[in-house]
């Protein structure tokens, strides 16, 4: 059986729904796979780097009922997961398109609020817009294309972010990256400005900058450490990933990006 497709018109382009002959659903948005959900089974996920993400904070959480923030939501793969495997938890979504965001709400099976809470808006606007310390986790997972937009990747940014965290707060961000790592140069080094304590996550030839692929980023206030069920959890799968910690991931950091000065311009 071959796998069966339908587009629909959003806010920002044209998404497609795959349907695989498993029965598990692709959503492309522009062209580029931004979700993978299987209906009736939140758990699962099929993307490498998301579960990176979900290995990474089921080995380190550290709250009763935690408050998650999604930055980019497409098909909610992620809100999803840790609105069953942490019972109890409070998943906010922040998705700029809201004919996308209704999408999902009618084709993936998304929790209802509080467990799942899709808002429209803009991802930057509306962290600055977050109160201090509302939240325990904030996951960045917004691309326009296959690109995370700059403003989004800044120092003022960041520490919008890290405002909005409790004490023991954690900023995790999938960051597309090229050979050269460029992008997560620069963001390395606006967050090793904000937070305290960094990581990082990818497999090896990303990690050695062999080619583009996803590398996860990580800012704490308090130390991060891969524990031995996390190093095994990162190894399985296709796609096996290691943990880098503070040293190194100060180590390859650059120049970070800031956001316009407004009276240089002016002069």
């Amino acid at each position: 059986m071959a796998p069966q497709s339908e587009t629909y018109e959003i806010d920002t382009g044209v998404a497609e729904v795959v349907t695989e002959p498993d029965g598990s659903l692709v959503l492309l948005v522009n062209g580029v796979p931004s979700s993978h959900i299987v209906p009736g089974e939140p758990e699962r996920l099929d993307f490498e780097y998301m579960r990176w993400i979900a290995d990474f904070l089921d080995s380190v959480r550290r709250w009763d009922k935690p408050r998650l923030t999604h930055l980019g939501g497409a098909a909610c793969s992620l809100p999803r997961y840790f609105a069953s495997a942490w019972p109890g938890s409070r998943n906010t979504v922040v998705e700029i398109d809201m004919e996308l965001a209704q999408l999902a709400r009618q084709l993936f099976d998304v929790p209802r609020a509080p467990a799942v809470k899709i808002r429209v808006g803009d991802a930057r606007e509306e962290t600055f817009g977050f109160k201090p310390a509302t939240r325990d986790v904030i996951i960045r997972d917004v691309f326009s294309s296959a690109t995370t937009p700059r403003e989004l990747t800044t120092v003022e940014f960041y520490a919008a972010a890290r405002a909005s965290l409790s004490e023991r707060g954690i900023y995790v961000a999938n960051c597309g990256s090229h050979a050269d790592l460029r992008e997560a140069r620069e963001e390395l080094a606006g967050m090793a400005e904000v937070w305290p304590h960094l990581a990082a996550i990818a497999d090896p030839p990303m990690l050695k900058g062999r080619r583009y692929g996803n590398i996860i980023l990580i800012g704490a206030n308090e130390p991060v450490e891969a524990s031995p069920q996390l190093t095994r959890d990162l190894l399985k799968g296709a796609v096996p990933a290691h943990f880098k910690g503070d040293e190194w991931t100060r180590r390859l950091a650059t120049t970070p990006r800031r956001d316009p000065d407004p009276t240089a311009a002016a002069g």
